[in-house]
């Protein structure tokens, strides 16, 4: 329930850019941006854990179904854990490659080299495991929780571009079923492994599949009416 602070108002911080700076701004953001690649390869090279804390922060601010937040980021950096972790995800993934996945589905693969290995798991400093809540749980009273699906994907869309932002490189990992998320972070029944996200710096020399740059062109994703 929401208590009377709730509706109380405040003046909107807002930037009041002009037309130029505006032009200027998402450009600039844009060339940033459309750098940002998906790396499979990572050093185990370290760097301050606040860079996520704010990270995670920075997701944090995005809008929600009835300003509920229905999210929860575990940050992993202990290696038994990671270890844990590969190991749970690889015997999901070994069944997906050998049995669940449609031949469409391996093709569609085949350009990135995939398969049930996943090193990474282990290689990079820091895994981020986020969790969505259909509800939440406050003095034991169940409070239901609206749009969350849509408001964890747009939380880690600003987390992701904010660990780019910062110079870090990531991979959205979603073996399946993530189940095993939950016992192995000791997590309630009532939040469920949204993605897990794999953080560092790219391996040197690390290589993407050329078809990686071939983003669909502006006239493609829009319309104007």
């Amino acid at each position: 329930m929401h208590n009377s602070e709730s509706y109380i108002t405040e003046d909107l911080i807002f930037s009041n850019q002009t037309i130029k700076d505006m032009k200027i701004n998402s450009k600039k953001f844009y060339n940033s941006i459309k750098n940002r690649r998906s790396v499979r390869n990572f050093s185990k090279k370290d760097f301050a854990i606040s860079v996520i804390k704010n990270s995670i922060l920075s997701a944090g601010t995005a809008p929600s179904g009835a300003n509920l937040q229905p999210w929860h980021f575990v940050i992993i950096k202990n290696k038994n854990i990671k270890k844990l972790i590969r190991k749970a995800a690889e015997q999901e993934e070994e069944k997906f490659y050998k049995f669940r996945a449609t031949n469409e589905w391996l093709d569609a693969l085949k350009p990135l080299g995939t398969d049930s290995k996943k090193n990474f798991l282990e290689d990079a400093p820091y895994l981020i495991a986020i969790f969505e809540k259909k509800f939440s749980l406050s003095n034991n009273k169940k409070i239901k929780n609206y749009y969350v699906k849509e408001s964890v994907g747009i939380a880690t869309g600003i987390l992701i571009t904010c660990l780019h932002f910062s110079g870090l490189a990531m991979l959205t990992h979603t073996p399946s079923p993530m189940t095993f998320l939950n016992k192995i972070l000791k997590r309630p029944l009532n939040e469920k492994p949204f993605v897990l996200l794999i953080v560092g710096y790219p391996e040197e020399n690390t290589k993407i599949p050329s078809y990686a740059k071939n983003k669909k062109k502006l006239k493609e994703i829009i319309s104007i009416f």
